[in-house]
């Protein structure tokens, strides 16, 4: 490979002027030759949907490509003949840039000929990732659904299938344990009809998974009417679980997440007490989107009352996916974000708790937000 360019931050810190670049991409996305290979990247449904895992020395990171935002954005990667790829901003170029692999794993099919792909994806560079039920009792219904939320489109497109199976989840897990050294796991659910909110579907596949493989996995839902199931999704083989909030202030979750925000925050606050009492201290998360109308001021004081009970706030850039009602919203600003994120390490710093030491899941991998790298710095 020629000499290359490497980014220069507009600062002697190397890291700070990274974190501010990270930042920027997955605020403003990242343009692609139009006859560009994309290999591996994520449409619609759940999760960092219209994304694509970006390496960039040995951070990965969850960039937007598919969004009206990336299609404006400064950022571009050219191809350098044939010998790699390079990130640039306009004419200037910053660096070499490098993509996920695509999987060995997502070559198989099962028995029946179900693809394992669409049974479980890869995110960032080293996790399994999964919608175990592919429904949600409020998608469809805009008076009640999330704004945001994608989960129906993938299922509707044909790229996964309505309800993995345990042994289904099981049998892709331990191929991409074997085949690609993955790490952790993430199992997250549309909500059923039920009071469960999915924990009992996430405590079958889990202990399926923990009985072919050793990977730790975190669940995700709801919090369920009884806090009970906490108990049983972590004697299922559960490590860590993620309570997402999306949404802090009552105005913006009735606004945004009309359905969800008839379950109050301080059912939120008490099944984080609760799971805490049962995972330990940061090993329960939330997810909290920034961008969708919270303020600054409000979404670090949330962090600040979420993490005194031991749970690690993942905070991230509010996406746009096309098709939602919100697929016009504006992504926050880089410099919304990075002031953000700074703030939000601060809070971790003073409680003590460290993406390092999750076990499995978002806070873990931390591609879908530059929160990890604030950490490292500002932590």
């Amino acid at each position: 490979m020629p000499n290359l360019p490497i980014y220069k931050p507009p600062s002697n810190d190397a890291r700070a002027g990274l974190f501010e670049l990270m930042t920027d991409l997955q605020t403003l996305g990242l343009r692609f030759p139009a006859q560009a290979d994309l290999g591996v990247h994520r449409r619609a449904g759940a999760g960092p949907s219209d994304h694509k895992a970006v390496q960039l020395g040995a951070q990965t990171i969850m960039v937007p490509i598919h969004t009206q935002a990336a299609s404006r954005s400064p950022f571009e990667v050219r191809q350098l003949g044939g010998s790699g790829w390079m990130l640039y901003r306009g004419d200037s170029a910053l660096m070499p840039i490098d993509f996920a692999r695509v999987p060995a794993f997502y070559r198989r099919s099962t028995a029946d000929g179900v693809p394992y792909w669409k049974i479980a994806t890869l995110h960032g560079s080293d996790v399994l990732a999964t919608t175990v039920l592919q429904k949600c009792v409020r998608y469809g219904n805009r008076a009640k659904s999330c704004q945001f939320c994608a989960i129906g489109q993938s299922l509707a497109a044909g790229a996964t299938v309505a309800e993995k199976t345990p042994a289904q989840l099981a049998e892709v897990a331990k191929a991409a344990v074997e085949l690609d050294g993955v790490q952790h796991a993430v199992l997250t659910t549309g909500t059923p009809p039920s009071d469960d909110r999915g924990a009992a579907v996430l405590a079958r596949c889990s202990a399926a998974i923990r009985a072919a493989t050793a990977m730790p996995i975190q669940a995700q839902c709801e919090p369920p009417a009884d806090f009970a199931w906490f108990g049983r999704l972590r004697e299922a083989g559960v490590a860590s679980l993620g309570l997402h909030l999306e949404a802090v202030s009552d105005e913006v979750r009735r606004r945004i997440m009309p359905g969800k925000a008839e379950v109050p925050l301080e059912v939120y606050f008490a099944a984080f007490e609760a799971a805490v009492g049962v995972f330990g201290r940061g090993q329960v998360t939330t997810y909290i989107l920034a961008g969708l109308g919270d303020s600054h001021a409000q979404i670090v004081a949330m962090c600040e009352r979420v993490a005194a009970l031991g749970v690690y706030p993942f905070v991230v850039p509010f996406v746009p996916i096309g098709g939602t009602p919100l697929a016009d919203h504006p992504p926050p600003s880089a410099a919304a974000m990075s002031s953000l994120l700074r703030d939000v390490a601060g809070v971790l710093r003073r409680q003590a708790l460290h993406s390092s030491e999750i076990q499995a899941g978002c806070g873990r991998c931390g591609a879908c937000s530059t929160l990890r790298s604030a950490e490292a710095r500002h932590g």
